[in-house]
């Protein structure tokens, strides 16, 4: 399915108190970060739920800063993380899209935490943009979407 073909992303409604989620970024394309930003936030503020951003040096350091929020004296209940990487002509690109996806899946697994993942992984920045716009087909939203779900789904399920 094209996301051409998919539903519009919509808030979902979570049982319990507001979650709490933090927002890691990686704005190396800044504009179409902040865009990915503003799809994640308005699903969140929709769902009530409260949030906060940090940013991160790149794709890389995503997964660490995530790791690093585990670790701190604050809970949240749910993580997302935004970026975007860009092919080039080395093969950095797929080192880094394949670490930086690979460290996000592998947080989620060993620490049970709900993640939404909205790291883009394009072949142009026009790909890119065309995925952080306002148009309503916006992978933050969609990374905030799949956030909520987990969420909903671990306080069912007695995990969160």
């Amino acid at each position: 399915m094209s996301t051409e073909d998919a539903a519009l992303p919509r808030a979902p409604e979570i049982a319990g108190p507001p979650p709490t989620v933090l927002i890691v970024r990686a704005p190396y394309y800044q504009a179409v970060v902040d865009g990915l930003s503003r799809g994640a936030a308005e699903i969140l503020d929709a769902a009530g739920a409260t949030h906060e951003t940090i940013d991160v040096a790149g794709a890389y350091e995503l997964a660490q800063a995530i790791r690093l929020a585990l670790r701190g004296a604050r809970r949240f209940d749910g993580f997302i993380a935004l970026g975007c990487v860009v092919r080039g002509e080395t093969d950095h690109y797929e080192f880094i899209c394949s670490a930086a996806m690979n460290g996000l899946m592998q947080l989620s697994l060993t620490y049970g935490i709900a993640l939404g993942t909205g790291l883009l992984t394009v072949d142009t920045l026009a790909q890119a943009e065309a995925r952080s716009g306002r148009d309503g087909h916006n992978k933050g939203a969609e990374a905030a979407v799949a956030v909520l779900k987990q969420i909903a789904a671990g306080r069912r399920l007695g995990a969160l």
